[in-house]
């Protein structure tokens, strides 16, 4: 019991220290300069001149780039080490564990192109340590739903009014209007409001009814739904942000477990000696009463009886 006791003592104060390290800001601008200095080499590697002439200078500084990777996440490991599940609940720490953990990987470590992918993906790392960055980040992910369904009310839009292009203006202006695809794509750069001026004075030259087609087509197209689709990304970024909060609150407001657990851990081990102190009294206690000759109630013997009136 006392063994469990002190290895579990020993693991809250680990990952005391470790959160400490981590907590640090030194230790979050060392792995900040260092994701920087990873997207640096990435850059210089795309120049086939200074790859070649710098080819040891790189690959050391690469090297470097996964051992302080390597380190880091040790000690974010270590972080966790009084309560190992809560490090794979954040979504960050998970990220970050397979994209440092890629470089030992045998099949990625020999196949360059995805070398450099998920080398490239250290460098969104750095949105772990910009809440502003990770905030837009968490945004466009929950945006992602209504984005879909955006894109939906978008694209049918689009396909009735490429029909109804196709059909008006497929015999005079058969270069945008020509089949449904260029239609489609003429009608997506007009999105833009790129070229409309152009657009309606062709179509004016079909017909004068053709500017209700194009007022309303940028209309729904390049106002309402670009509107909409502002919309959800800013309820996005509030609710991201509202998360924000609430996790920060809930961190300040919660005990650190590691300190808990370790004021636990000594109360109960200054119990147990109290306990075997108790204990240990009362066996002194009654240690010398076991030791002592009985006491006899009964007559006396003859021999003794005589002896003594003598």
């Amino acid at each position: 019991m006392s063994d469990l006791i002190e290895t579990h003592g020993r693991r809250a104060r680990l990952a005391a220290r470790c959160r400490g390290v981590c907590e640090a800001p030194v230790f979050s601008v060392a792995v900040i300069s260092v994701i920087l200095l990873n997207a640096v080499l990435l850059g210089v590697e795309t120049y086939s001149g200074l790859s070649l002439a710098y080819a040891v200078p790189l690959h050391a500084a690469e090297r470097f780039c996964v051992a302080a990777f390597s380190v880091e996440m040790l000690i974010r490991l270590g972080a966790h080490a009084d309560r190992p599940k809560a490090f794979f609940r954040d979504p960050w720490n998970v990220f970050d564990l397979l994209v440092v953990s890629s470089a030992f990987i045998p099949l990625l470590r020999e196949n360059a192109t995805l070398l450099r992918l998920l080398r490239l993906a250290r460098v969104l790392r750095t949105a772990r340590f910009m809440p502003q960055l990770r905030v837009l980040l968490v945004a466009v992910g929950r945006s992602l739903p209504g984005t879909v369904s955006f894109l939906f009310v978008g694209a049918l839009i689009l396909y009735v009014y490429a029909v109804i292009g196709w059909i008006s203006f497929a015999d005079h202006d058969p270069a945008h209007y020509g089949s449904l695809g260029r239609a489609g794509l003429t009608l997506f750069l007009l999105m833009t409001l790129e070229g409309l001026g152009d657009a309606v004075h062709a179509g004016l030259a079909v017909s004068p009814f053709s500017i209700i087609y194009y007022a309303s087509y940028v209309l729904l197209a390049s106002f309402v739904l670009v509107n909409v689709l502002i919309g959800v990304v800013l309820n996005a970024l509030e609710e991201a942000r509202e998360m924000e909060k609430e996790a920060h609150r809930a961190e300040r407001a919660a005990p650190d477990p590691g300190r808990v657990a370790t004021q636990d851990a000594d109360d109960l081990l200054l119990r147990i000696a109290a306990v075997r102190s108790a204990l240990d009294d009362m066996e002194a206690r009654l240690a010398p009463a076991s030791a002592a000759p009985p006491v006899t109630t009964g007559p006396a013997p003859a021999g003794a009886v005589s002896a003594g009136v003598r």
